[in-house]
């Protein structure tokens, strides 16, 4: 079973339709958070390292200019829908905390936020449809689009490419492997944002003595 699904995962990794599937997978995944861009663009980073297809730079290339794509597709959707779409976002479900995480975000940080959203789950998503509907700047959207389509196209082709050096003889543990330190990083940056999203404890201050 290994051996079947190492050989077709060889096949795809070394025909020229890889290069189109990152690309389509990095644009859809920008719209539709369910396709799995980022598992794909590790796997090619892993192959790139273990049998040097698909080309790696290729790799970074493809998936950075399909999710640049992507994000200014979800933009125009919520510049175009005006913020109808956010507001028909289900009460308590995880897509309505993304949506509110994206627009406080926003605010506090601007569009630098674009950058930190692709490494929280449904955070690009929101924040491209959210940044659209309050008529972010697009002069200003894209430039950050930009760096994030490209900090995310080589932070997953080099994850795979770690796991793929790590196990040049069996590409799939590589795979396994590069996908881990994926989700490892993203549950970091979860951590992280649960702390910061944690109220401070206020201390209560003893009132201060004023000479007479």
């Amino acid at each position: 079973m290994s051996d079947a699904l190492l050989h077709f995962a060889d096949q795809l990794m070394s025909s020229w339709w890889i290069y189109l599937a990152l690309w389509g997978f990095a644009a859809l995944d920008g719209f539709f958070p369910a396709i799995p861009s980022e598992t794909l663009v590790v796997t090619a980073g892993v192959f790139a390292a273990a049998t040097g297809e698909p080309n790696l730079y290729a790799v970074i290339v493809v998936s950075a200019i399909g999710a640049f794509v992507g994000d200014h597709v979800s933009y125009a959707l919520g510049r175009g829908a005006g913020g109808r779409l956010l507001d028909r976002v289900k009460p308590g479900t995880k897509r309505e905390a993304a949506v509110l995480w994206a627009r406080r975000a926003l605010a506090e940080r601007g569009g630098l936020v674009l950058v930190v959203a692709r490494y929280v789950p449904g955070g690009r998503t929101a924040v491209t449809l959210t940044m659209g509907s309050v008529r972010y700047p697009l002069r200003s959207f894209t430039p950050y689009a930009a760096l994030a389509a490209v900090s995310w196209g080589l932070y997953c082709t080099l994850v795979g490419y770690i796991g793929g050096k790590a196990f040049e003889d069996n590409p799939l543990k590589g795979v396994i492997l590069g996908i881990g330190l994926a989700l490892a990083v993203t549950l970091i940056v979860e951590l992280i944002r649960h702390r910061l999203r944690k109220p401070q404890p206020q201390v209560d201050r003893e009132p201060e003595l004023i000479d007479s």
